[in-house]
């Protein structure tokens, strides 16, 4: 699977899950929660609905350690235009050192 599709994947439940929890305890639809008073219903569907953000975003990130990471090989040309970028900064940060101290 691409990378693409499991974050469309994660995103997708992490706001699929949360809503359907929601609306779950909203709609009396779990056992024992119709015993609940409105704060009290109300503090452990959100617990739960933030728990449920957290375990998904923790399974994403349990799926991005796993990718292989000679799978992706950066373009060669972007490295040689950032190389090309770091010399010309380095250059330029001596090149104003050195003007700075001649106008000491």
């Amino acid at each position: 699977m691409s990378v693409v599709q499991k974050f469309f994947i994660a995103s997708l439940f992490m706001w699929a899950i949360p809503i359907a929890i929601l609306y779950a305890f909203n709609h009396d639809l779990l056992p024992g929660t119709s015993n609940l008073s409105p704060y009290s219903m109300t503090l452990v569907s959100g617990f739960l609905a933030v728990i449920s953000v957290n375990m998904v975003i923790a399974f994403y990130i349990y799926l991005a350690m796993r990718e292989p990471a000679d799978k992706h090989e950066p373009d060669p040309k972007f490295l040689a235009e950032a190389k090309a970028s770091i010399k010309q900064s380095t250059t330029d940060d001596q090149q104003s050192s050195q003007s700075l101290k001649k106008q000491q």
